[in-house]
């Protein structure tokens, strides 16, 4: 297996399972774009893993094994596609690996733990799952300022899979998870019941407006990134999170029924809220 193939499977699995992310990612130059996918493709093993109906047990076997094999990443690993062009995609943008560890540890919690006492519980989830592929990310689109950088784009991370965590509270009630934090859904008298049976009253608007605007601040925040990013790096963050904003919008304008339809935004529909960002 060539480095050509192993990139070529990982834009492959990209394409399929992630069309906003896809979508992004087109704007990057070739080699950045190859390797953002790399990230992707492992991202995408890991979460298969975590939320696969094997057993607890056998996930955790299998996560752990993931962990390992960044931790032991060499230059040329034999046979995995996915390892191989994350092997090269590290080698080249010196991507840390502590970001990818990071990042299967919150397949691990999501292995060991359906719900979320406190937004500061939720907050180290979102920080594993998707602040460390901001980081991971980071590295590749060159961002100069590190150390002003690195929580940015951490910031931006968390605020998508903020939105994520909005767009998908059926989807997740199905694997046996609540995200949104328990403190909070007591607050705004959302029980677990409403949550089963997609109930949309006025104390659930309540509860998910909330979530809303916790996003938006955590998004304009890590928007403060695109001045330290060469022009088509902060083309490809700007489509994110005009994507992503767009689908938050589309949830406040349905009264953030979640339940009865998918968010989802056409072609034209991303277009323009990329270009409203």
């Amino acid at each position: 297996m060539t480095v050509d193939e192993a990139y070529a499977e990982a834009l492959r699995i990209t394409r399929r399972e992630a069309r906003n992310f896809a979508w992004g990612i087109m704007l990057l130059p070739g080699p950045k774009r190859r390797a953002v996918a790399a990230l992707y493709a492992f991202a995408r093993r890991v979460d298969d893993v975590a939320d696969s109906g094997a057993p607890p047990g056998e996930r955790r076997v299998l996560l752990e094994r993931c962990r390992a094999e960044v931790e032991q990443l060499s230059a040329s690993p034999d046979g995995d596609h996915v390892l191989v062009a994350l092997a090269d995609a590290i080698d080249r943008y010196g991507i840390p690996r502590e970001a990818l560890v990071d990042l299967v540890e919150g397949g691990l919690m999501d292995v060991e733990r359906g719900r979320y006492e406190s937004w500061a519980d939720l907050h180290e989830y979102c920080r594993c799952v998707a602040g460390a592929v901001g980081i991971a990310c980071l590295a590749v689109y060159g961002a100069a300022s590190p150390e002003t950088t690195r929580p940015l784009a951490e910031r931006l991370g968390i605020a998508l899979q903020q939105i994520n965590i909005m767009r998908d509270v059926p989807e997740d009630w199905r694997l046996g998870r609540i995200y949104l934090p328990a403190d909070e859904r007591e607050r705004f008298g959302v029980s677990e019941d409403d949550i089963a049976v997609g109930r949309t009253g006025p104390e659930w608007l309540a509860l998910m407006e909330f979530q809303a605007e916790r996003a938006e601040r955590m998004l304009d925040a890590g928007l403060r990134l695109l001045p330290f990013l060469d022009r088509r790096s902060a083309l490809c963050v700007r489509s994110f999170a005009g994507i992503y904003r767009g689908l938050l919008g589309q949830m406040r304008e349905r009264g953030y029924d979640v339940f009865s339809a998918r968010p989802h935004l056409s072609r034209v529909g991303k277009v323009k809220a990329v270009a409203a960002l």
